[in-house]
């Protein structure tokens, strides 16, 4: 393989450059083609630009290679080429190549090429070459997608909004043209360019004039929405959305089309469908408004909170919160219909209740992520009279993923309605949690440790031994990522509840863990403990309590592993210790480790590395 730089390329022979690339594009080792693409920007830079437009690009043409990883680092590279071409005045003779590379097989080439064709015409109208656009680009637009193989087509449909947002308005017929072009690929034969078609339907429709919109886009979007594919009739949802949001409040257009459209796709017979209007119900309504979201999106919801399918039931009920939400801030601008929302609140609980007691433990998850999320929204008294019997129903579930979830959302509840009303139910919960099989559940409970603590205070941790012993048990978890964060809830514990407090209940814990365990992945996570609590603590109770442990029993412990961390923990506390204690103690100690008097090398290079530290200290 060979390995050169711009500098000396520039020295060598001026054909060099292409000679390498040649020999590289050339051999049977795809990595080094690979490599060889990956570096033409520096052969670029050697030939200079009027070189790399009539040599280097014609070559790179002529031997397209054939596997996928080359390809899609040459579409990459394309993009990012336009000043090694000689700026965005030729940056029209990078397009035939990324043409090339859009109707290739492979999909995430073809999409590295359509983004790099879209940033450079941008680059390029910007920079005000609009007759290149005119001249290059829009015909590239047309030839993709009139090409005779559905992957140019695909590509096309990605490419109309950049070409018709950069014509000008003088130029109607070259508009009309797109327009149309768009039309036919509507109609295509292939599925797939149907399915890419509906996905880029909402960007193009956002650079076309709204007359437009309502006239050709319109009709558009309805034969995309009835397509006999799922998998096109699911990107109408989002497509509705959009359009709802670009056409006027007062059009027929959304009564006559959109609103029934939004209807059958809330029922469609396939349930991808349905998830997806499930999934994007909020955005519907923002797009639909008040009235129609009201009238028609929310009994559509009901609906989707009892269909039959649990991956339907799921994503209503992640949605439940935020579409709420959505239909409280839209009633804002509403006068008298408070009691209408009241209303559409009544009966998303009484649907989530239903949910609440679903057989999928999934669906009822999704609603313990979020349902207490409208407690701020409803206030103390609706949550106090519903939503707290739901918290409550909920946090003794036989999942333990749904006990997290509404355990999560302790917050906001608590926000509203003071936590002291939660507290005897939480912690037996909490407690459960801790002994959850599951790590990451375990993990999850104690990420929830600083929050109740800030709730209920000091006191109920000192009154109530139960969570505070937790604290500590976590210290003793199989599992390191468990005892890394214990040791971190702790550190955010004593930040909290004061020095004191910590002195009395965690200090003692964690000298007792050291000297007490068997296990040495136990005294190490001690010893970690240390490090963190040291900063958080006065000098002298240091030097009273962590110093011996480490002097006296760590640096001499028989596992090498804990020697080590020991001499690494001497040089992070060392710092929170007086100059004398350190030259009295932990300096002999780290020289005892060091001077060749251990017998392995990894204990003696870390008590090196402390002593250098610590004699450095002022």
């Amino acid at each position: 393989m060979s390995n050169f730089h711009s500098s000396s390329l520039q020295s060598n022979d001026s054909l060099y450059p292409i000679a390498v690339l040649i020999d590289e594009l050339k051999n049977e080792d795809m990595q080094l083609r690979l490599n060889s693409i990956k570096r033409l920007g520096t052969i670029a830079t050697a030939l200079g630009p009027e070189r790399t437009r009539s040599e280097l690009l014609p070559f790179l043409n002529e031997n397209i290679d054939d596997e996928d990883e080359v390809l899609l680092a040459l579409a990459e590279q394309l993009g990012n080429f336009i000043d090694a071409v000689g700026g965005p005045k030729y940056a029209f003779c990078l397009l035939d190549l990324l043409e090339t590379l859009a109707a290739v097989e492979e999909t995430v080439v073809r999409e590295k090429a359509v983004e790099s064709l879209n940033k450079i015409v941008d680059v390029m109208a910007e920079a005000g070459q609009i007759d290149d656009v005119l001249k290059h680009f829009v015909p590239l637009v047309r030839r993709l997608a009139k090409g005779d193989w559905f992957t140019s087509r695909i590509s096309a449909t990605g490419l109309f909004h950049s070409a018709y947002r950069h014509i000008p308005r003088s130029n109607q017929t070259l508009k009309d043209e797109l327009r149309n072009l768009f039309k036919e690929l509507a109609q295509d034969e292939t599925p797939m360019v149907r399915r890419a078609l509906a996905s880029k339907l909402a960007k193009f429709a956002s650079v076309v004039e709204v007359k437009y919109v309502e006239e050709e886009l319109i009709p558009i979007f309805v034969r995309l929405a009835g397509d006999e594919q799922d998998s096109v009739r699911l990107l109408a949802v989002e497509n509705c959305a959009v359009l709802a949001k670009l056409i006027s409040m007062k059009s027929e257009v959304r009564e006559e089309y959109l609103i029934p459209i939004a209807r059958e796709l809330a029922a469609d017979k396939s349930w991808r469908v349905r998830f997806m209007f499930a999934d994007k119900i909020c955005e519907l309504a923002e797009g639909l408004g008040f009235e129609a979201t009201v009238k028609e999106l929310a009994p559509a919801f009901y609906k989707l909170m009892e269909d039959c399918e649990a991956e339907v039931r799921t994503a209503a009920a992640f949605k439940i919160a935020a579409f709420f939400e959505t239909i409280s801030r839209l009633d804002e601008n509403m006068t008298d219909s408070s009691s209408v929302v009241s209303e559409v609140f009544e009966k998303l609980y009484s649907y989530s209740r239903d949910l609440s007691l679903d057989d999928s433990p999934f669906v009822r998850s999704a609603l313990a992520s979020n349902i207490m999320s409208v407690a701020p929204i409803v206030g103390p008294e609706i949550t106090r009279d519903t939503l707290l019997r739901m918290f409550l129903k909920l946090l003794q579930d036989d999942f333990s993923e749904v006990r997290l979830n509404i355990i999560g959302s302790l917050e906001k509840v608590s926000q509203v309605i003071g936590i002291e009303k939660l507290a005897s139910d939480l912690l037996p919960s909490i407690v459960e949690l801790s002994e959850d099989r599951n790590w990451r559940i375990r993990y999850a409970a104690i990420e929830l440790t600083p929050t109740l603590a800030r709730q209920l205070g000091k006191s109920y941790f000192e009154s109530d031994r139960k969570l505070g012993m937790l604290c500590i048990q976590w210290l003793s978890d199989t599992v390191y990522s468990v005892r890394e964060l214990a040791i971190k809830n702790l550190t955010s514990l004593t930040e909290l509840f004061g020095q004191e407090w910590a002195i009395e209940h965690v200090l003692p814990a964690v000298v007792a863990l050291y000297k007490n365990s068997k296990n040495y992945l136990y005294r190490m996570t001690a010893l970690h403990a240390v490090s963190s609590l040291s900063c958080k603590i006065p000098q002298e109770v240091v030097e009273q309590l962590f110093l011996p442990l480490l002097v006296e029993q760590a640096c001499q412990d028989s596992v090498a592993n804990i020697r080590f961390v020991a001499a690494k923990t001497l040089q992070e506390i060392a710092q929170y210790i007086r100059k004398e204690t350190r030259s009295n103690f932990i300096i002999p100690c780290l020289e005892k480790l060091n001077n060749n008097m251990d017998e392995d090398s990894d204990v003696r290079y870390y008590a090196n590395q402390a002593l250098t530290a610590i004699q450095s200290l002022a």
